[in-house]
């Protein structure tokens, strides 16, 4: 795509945040093989633009100057982040903590299903998909008349790779194509301050305790693993933890991207590193913008 191709896109304001993302996933491509210190100029030339157009679309795009995110999106931040920001769950849910994140407004209501239900893996039910632009680019989303039961992103993983792992989570389900049903949900979730929208998931006990662990996680801030496995009152189940997390099947919402290494290793994400990296840079930004000067 040429830079007058990629200009005209933007300019639509259905296309402009998807393609935001992707300037911003090659830029932190470049910033991974350039280094950190890499100058604004080498990095607008790595997304074929002048650095002052770049620095105007990170700055839409993150709040915050191309040198800032630079930082955010180092692999050092993700230590900063444990050092500085690091709230373990029982502190968070002690001082209210996870009420005041911004995504922690969030209506959440879990609908037990019974072992019966389970095992009808969705038979009888309509769940509506369609597809969406996002901070962090084209966004999936799939849900039932209770609410969101699926966000997936698919910049790194793919639109295909992305239908079928939603989809083969409610194999017996009926899947129904009605985008314009889902977008009230869909600007809620990805709107400039993300606003409440209901969930409905379904898991294990184990996973929905992890899944509840959290999204008692604030904006901004991130855990471990092990903390995770502390909250939920099993300490010695670090790997299941691990796992539970990975199967979130809402990105974002329930912010499994939040769940970081006790070294600071950014871990898996299920959407790809690059997209996990994106998230914690851009809610950082925004948490540290949020706070007094």
């Amino acid at each position: 795509m040429s830079v007058l191709d990629q200009i005209e896109t933007a300019a639509s304001p259905e296309g402009a945040r998807a393609y935001h993302y992707g300037v911003m996933a090659r830029a932190i491509d470049a910033v991974d093989r350039l280094g950190p210190g890499a100058r604004l100029d080498d990095l607008a030339r790595e997304v074929n633009m002048s650095p002052a157009h770049f620095q105007r679309l990170f700055s839409e795009w993150a709040g915050v100057s191309p040198k800032r995110l630079q930082q955010y999106l180092a692999l050092g931040h993700a230590k900063a982040l444990l050092r500085d920001r690091f709230t373990t769950l029982a502190a968070a849910h002690a001082t209210g903590l996870s009420g005041g994140g911004r995504l922690h407004d969030l209506f959440l209501r879990w609908e037990a299903m019974s072992p019966g239900d389970w095992a009808r893996a969705g038979e009888g039910l309509t769940v509506r998909w369609g597809w969406f632009d996002s901070p962090f680019g084209p966004a999936l989303v799939t849900g039932t008349d209770r609410g969101i039961c699926g966000i997936a992103f698919s910049a790194e993983a793919g639109p295909d790779a992305a239908f079928a792992d939603l989809s083969g989570r409610w194999p017996m389900a009926r899947f129904v194509e009605e985008p314009d049903t889902l977008r009230p949900w869909a600007d809620a979730a990805f709107g400039a301050v993300p606003d409440r929208a209901p969930l409905f998931v379904i898991g294990a006990p184990f996973q929905i305790k992890v899944w509840e662990a959290l999204m008692r996680i604030p904006s901004g801030h991130v855990t471990t693993y092990s903390e995770i496995a502390e909250a939920i009152g099993h300490p010695r189940a670090v790997r299941a933890v691990g796992t539970a997390v990975g199967r979130n099947p809402v990105s974002f919402l329930i912010p499994c991207h939040r769940a970081l290494r006790k070294s600071g290793g950014l871990g898996g994400y299920h959407w790809g590193l690059p997209v996990k990296r994106a998230i914690l840079a851009w809610e950082s930004a925004r948490a540290e913008a949020a706070e007094p000067a």
